[in-house]
């Protein structure tokens, strides 16, 4: 199969990258960075291509979703993103809306032009990364990232009910792990409290949970499972504030 991968010079998707290559699947690399995307090709062990793109710009998007139709893309990995430490009346806005283009209307375009093609074929997969702050009520300092990754959890969530509609046998599943030790706190000046997982075993866990058991919501690690499981019980002003206390500018 021909795979789709999103931020994939680095962290996360780089993992993602060299999981589904070594499982013999043709990979196609996108990034801004093309020095890094040289890098991660070296490493994979089949087929790849890569493309740097800066998602946030209508032509390099346009340039991605023509490619996922020429190439027939069977996954696709929605895993670009960033994020920002500030509070939003001193956030700058250019980066704002930058972020929400990246965060989330390229995750949205992606994810429409893969699914069109997948549902002709009636099969394919499709990995929408988000984060736990996904599934929180907001998160004071970073209100527009995690605005966009509570975006991402509900379209993915509503797209696998609607394939699960019509029994079609494609797989739309969203990611949402706790803080992963990836580039991601360094360009989004921001640090946690908590321990946080390696990128490589958020990436096994997800590839496996999506392909293997076509799990919708997949949230890595016990202690987020068990923090979702919490806030079940706790007011949304009680969980923001916990949020707010695991998180702080970074250096």
């Amino acid at each position: 199969m021909k795979a789709l991968i999103t931020g994939a010079s680095s962290g996360m998707g780089l993992e993602f990258a060299k999981i589904l290559s070594q499982e013999g699947h043709e990979t196609f690399l996108v990034a801004l960075d093309e020095d890094g995307l040289k890098k991660a090709q070296e490493m994979l062990p089949n087929k790849s291509t890569t493309m740097a793109k800066d998602l946030s710009k209508d032509a390099d998007l346009k340039s991605v979703c023509e490619l996922i139709k020429k190439e027939r893309i069977d996954i696709l990995i929605n895993n670009a993103g960033f994020a920002d430490y500030n509070e939003f009346h001193k956030a700058d806005l250019d980066r704002d809306l930058n972020m929400i283009n990246v965060n989330v209307r390229a995750v949205h375009v992606l994810a429409k032009y893969a699914l069109q093609e997948m549902v002709k074929r009636d099969k394919g997969f499709i990995l929408n990364v988000a984060s736990s702050a996904g599934l929180m009520p907001g998160g004071p300092m970073m209100a527009t990232y995690y605005a966009t990754k509570a975006y991402v959890r509900s379209l993915s969530e509503s797209i696998n009910h609607e394939m699960r509609m019509k029994n079609r046998n494609v797989v739309v599943s969203v990611l949402c792990p706790g803080p992963v030790d990836t580039n991601f706190n360094k360009t989004g000046k921001v640090q946690f409290s908590i321990k946080q997982m390696t990128p490589d075993r958020v990436a096994k866990y997800a590839i496996k949970q999506m392909m293997e058991k076509r799990k919708m919501l997949i949230i890595p690690g016990v202690k987020m499972k068990l923090a979702k499981f919490a806030t079940r019980f706790l007011s949304d002003k009680t969980v923001i504030k916990m949020t707010r206390g695991i998180q702080s500018r970074g250096k």
